[in-house]
């Protein structure tokens, strides 16, 4: 096993073990926790080390990066070296309107829709032949200028819009509240998504049948997010180490 391997598994043990930890405290199933692998600068080395060890959704910020990566992991399943169909992929990153199609046709997941033009651009450009494209709306839950994502008083409207798109399927809500290092002002502006999640599956009635998801949390404010609901906690340095610099995109 190479030096990467180890790292990337340990930290995915450590990593696993919080999870497990922070839902026992609140009496929650672990299972009912998905752990997103933030891969971003890492390569695709790196996803092969965690994808040896189990872990199977992986979040990118930047479109081309991860496009290649997706690629060349797809050519290494070729070789039967992994199998890319059990890799499910998530961008996470600000989108611009130039990248849809880009994301549209390669990942699975986009967790930062917060404007009607790109559900549209991502429903009109999902090509026919994959599974409905899973978009959750991101909110800006602290209120904060330099922030991307809506108010919460938007998502209502935009939800309903989003659920009358063809190829895309609107699976729930992501936020990254403002940093906080103090347990209980961590969990107020958690504890404020999942309210508003909560009443938006009861405003939508029948039509929030796939609303499931809530993704909030990352290394620093893991467990507060468990403890306040949340399906999804993204976590990328403490699984594969100090990132690389932020590559350039056009």
């Amino acid at each position: 096993m190479s030096s990467l391997e180890q790292q990337v598994q340990a930290g995915l043990r450590q990593v696993n073990e919080r999870i497990s930890t922070a839902a026992q405290a609140v009496s929650r199933d672990q299972a009912a926790i998905t752990l997103l692998a933030v891969s971003k600068t890492f390569g695709a080395d790196a996803v092969l080390a965690a994808a040896h060890a189990g872990q199977r959704h992986f979040g990118e910020n930047y479109v081309q990066e991860a496009v290649d990566k997706i690629l060349a992991l797809r050519a290494l399943a070729a070789t039967g070296e992994i199998s890319a169909a059990g890799l499910i992929w998530h961008f996470i990153g600000p989108i611009q309107s130039n990248k849809t199609r880009q994301i549209a046709e390669h990942f699975d997941w986009v967790h930062s829709v917060d404007r009607p033009k790109l559900a549209h651009r991502l429903s009109e450009q999902r090509p026919p032949k994959l599974p409905a494209l899973n978009l959750l709306l991101q909110v800006n839950i602290s209120g904060e200028a330099t922030k991307s994502g809506l108010p919460p008083e938007a998502v209502t409207a935009l939800a309903r819009s989003v659920i009358a798109l063809p190829r895309v399927r609107l699976r729930g809500l992501m936020a990254i509240p403002e940093p906080e290092t103090d347990p209980a002002r961590q969990r107020a502006p958690l504890a404020r998504m999942r309210a508003l999640f909560d009443r938006l599956r009861s405003e939508l009635g029948p039509d929030a049948a796939d609303l499931d998801t809530l993704s909030m949390g990352m290394s620093a404010d893991l467990e507060a997010a468990i403890a306040e609901g949340s399906t999804l906690v993204r976590v990328g340095t403490a699984i594969f180490g100090a990132r690389a610099p932020k590559p350039l995109e056009t």
